[in-house]
């Protein structure tokens, strides 16, 4: 039997010993994010017994090299942004630029081809070139589209949200299988960067089941509820957190509980509170552990929230269910082709951006 003494994680202290077969022992610079014994997962700083000059982890965005097509990566302390070569534009310089913008109201402009453009509309905006102004009541997404992204909605961030938050909300499935494979609900986060920070608030769908998730710094709390009942034509969701121990009940199921790992009671995100979708181009900048692949494929609404058991429930918002920004959000129940009548026997048809 062979008896192990302690596991040292980037340096051998000086006082102890070290066998000479070991060599020459140098400490590790950079960030480690997991550790694993034996498949048990160990948190690296909770469980650790004694420590010296280590630092929490920001490693800046440019150095994963998100820029493409020879753009350049520049960041700050809060931002960062692609200062994209002449003939790209978008978030990562990925797309090619239309050499006449015939999209209105601030559109973001896409080729199709070398003759077509795609224009992707603002909130409150509809049409082939987002001319046309749109009342939304309740807000209608299309998933994520050819180009990928997502729609969505982004309100202020939601104060006081740190020890007590409860949600409840209901949601209405487009006509698609996709709609259930691995969609977003909803997201903030710290910073709303998973490079810079690990707190988030999450909720989604994958493979036909609600999953809820947060992480208070010390580790991920998930709880996956039942398959849905896809005879119901709308669901409800119910949902919290108070401190460590978190909640869900879906529909009729049973309430499901979950407490979090590690010691920290507190959650701190600062981004916006993005529903439906996310505005970045890629899901790869959302935290590790809440990164669903598509945006929510159908209509969401009723949204509300509280952050103290003895205040009422509100919707999210400044003003109260006044979003700041939004992309490619109908009105529920109002397909884009429904609204748009082609001419000379052109046929409409939905691509999850425009028409």
């Amino acid at each position: 039997q062979v008896t192990f003494g302690s596991v040292f994680l980037g340096k051998v202290p000086v006082h102890e010993e070290v066998h000479r077969c070991a060599g020459q022992i140098y400490g590790y610079k950079g960030c480690i994010r997991e550790f694993q014994v034996n498949h048990k997962e160990l948190f690296i700083i909770d469980e650790a017994l004694e420590g010296r000059n280590v630092e929490n982890c920001n490693v800046p965005i440019c150095d994963y090299h998100p820029c493409h097509n020879g753009g350049t990566c520049t960041s700050d302390e809060e931002n960062w942004y692609c200062e994209c070569p002449k003939l790209y534009t978008g978030k990562l310089c990925q797309f090619a630029t239309c050499d006449e913008n015939p999209c209105g109201n601030g559109a973001t402009c896409f080729p199709k081809s070398r003759r077509d453009v795609v224009c992707l509309c603002p909130y409150g905006r509809s049409g082939i070139l987002c001319s046309d102004a749109i009342n939304i009541t309740q807000p209608s997404f299309s998933g994520t589209d050819v180009f990928g992204y997502t729609s969505f909605l982004a309100y202020s961030t939601i104060p006081n949200i740190t020890f007590y938050y409860e949600f409840r909300l209901k949601f209405q499935l487009a006509n698609h299988h996709s709609a259930l494979q691995d969609n977003l609900i909803f997201f903030t986060g710290q910073k709303g960067q998973g490079l810079n920070g690990d707190d988030f608030l999450e909720l989604g769908l994958r493979n036909g089941r609600v999953v809820y998730s947060y992480n208070l710094g010390s580790g991920t709390a998930t709880i996956i509820s039942k398959p849905l009942d896809l005879t119901l034509n709308i669901h409800v969701i119910h949902l919290g957190r108070n401190l460590q121990k978190g909640w869900l009940k879906v529909d009729d199921q049973k309430n499901k509980t979950v407490t979090s790992p590690g010691r920290l009671v507190g959650l701190n995100v600062f981004s916006q509170f993005y529903l439906g979708g996310y505005h970045e181009y890629t899901p790869e900048l959302l935290p590790k552990g809440s990164r669903f692949k598509n945006g929510f494929q159908g209509c969401i609404f009723d949204v509300q929230v509280r952050t103290s058991l003895n205040q009422g429930f509100k919707s999210p918002g400044t003003p109260e269910g006044h979003p700041n920004s939004g992309r490619n959000v109908g009105q529920c129940k109002d397909s884009p082709c429904s609204l748009i009548k082609c001419r000379n026997g052109g046929k409409c048809r939905e691509t999850g951006s425009t028409v």
